[in-house]
């Protein structure tokens, strides 16, 4: 005898009566956790790189925040900075605007640091005294700038699927350990938006180990300036290729490594050794970082009429 379609079939609905009953168990279950977390002291933050540039020079001073506060950084008022090179010339920074940027330097035509010199930075907050010191590395010239059109084989969660992609071209210096950070220059001003993306070089690769010395930048360090997106015909584009110190190459590199830290083997992150150092060994620690530059920079505006060819 033939079943109506009308009739439920009871093995089906005992098999819903049974995902029903597992839901409600499942869903009964949950409990909410508060966890407490302890808020430790604020500390210093220091944002300070001076440059061989000519302009003013800027050292950003803030105080640390919770991790879960995601309001602003506090600015630190009312300090005392300074800055001495190896000749020992003092550079007063002041905080005029009252943000906690401390500014030296009036008009674009001032210029601080000189390469091969030392400078010491020296911050007297209240009863604290730090001190941090670097040296200002030489930077080779960019030679180029170049550009290709490509198309990529998926569909971007953002930009063009079609464009160009950029790279420049510059030969690292003779002699182990110069060490870079490139920083991909838009419409007039360096921009990097993620820390995942920062590129950094040792001599003319990754890291040391390498026979890079004296060589052209490898490729994917080259192309460092195209990250999340391609860019546009008539797109000004450029690069700022920065000297950096050892110290401040793996200064980056662990903000770069906790920054794609994630997944089923993610550590817990940590802060990062500051080179600012409090004179009193008791005292509170202090975050962030002082470096010196030297910037070699190249712009161009993406001529369709001028891309290279496709590599594929």
């Amino acid at each position: 005898m033939r079943r109506s379609n009308n009739i439920p079939n009871i093995k089906h609905l005992g098999l819903l009566s049974l995902f029903f009953m597992m839901f409600v168990v499942l869903t009964s279950c949950e409990d909410v956790i508060d966890l407490e977390t302890k808020t430790g002291p604020d500390q210093l933050v220091v944002d300070g790189w001076i440059t061989n540039e000519a302009g003013p020079q800027t050292i950003k001073l803030s105080w640390s925040a919770s991790y879960f506060n995601n309001g602003p950084a506090k600015p630190v008022l009312g300090a005392v900075v300074t800055v001495t090179d190896d000749k020992g010339k003092v550079y007063e920074f002041k905080d005029l605007a009252g943000n906690g940027q401390y500014v030296w330097g009036k008009t674009n035509t001032d210029t601080l640091a000189r390469i091969g010199r030392a400078y010491n930075l020296k911050i007297v907050n209240e009863a604290a005294t730090y001190t941090a010191s670097s040296e200002l590395k030489r930077v080779p010239q960019v030679d180029s700038i170049v550009y290709r059109k490509e198309k990529l084989p998926f569909e971007p969660d953002k930009g063009p699927k079609e464009g160009y992609v950029v790279q420049f071209y510059a030969r690292d210096f003779v002699g182990e350990g110069d060490t870079y950070w490139i920083k991909p220059v838009i419409n007039g001003k360096p921009k990097v938006e993620k820390a995942v993306n920062i590129s950094i070089a040792y001599d003319a690769a990754f890291g040391s180990g390498a026979p890079s010395d004296g060589l052209i930048f490898i490729l994917p360090i080259r192309e460092s300036l195209t990250t999340d997106s391609l860019y546009s015909a008539g797109a000004s584009v450029g690069v700022e290729l920065h000297s950096i110190t050892n110290e401040t190459f793996e200064y980056l590199k662990q903000i770069r490594e906790q920054a794609a830290n994630g997944g089923l083997f993610a550590v817990p992150i940590s802060n990062i050794k500051s080179n600012v150092v409090n004179a009193d060994p008791n005292g509170p620690k202090a975050l962030g970082l002082f470096g010196t530059s030297a910037v070699s920079r190249k712009e161009t505006v993406i001529d369709p009429e001028k891309a290279r060819p496709d590599e594929d």
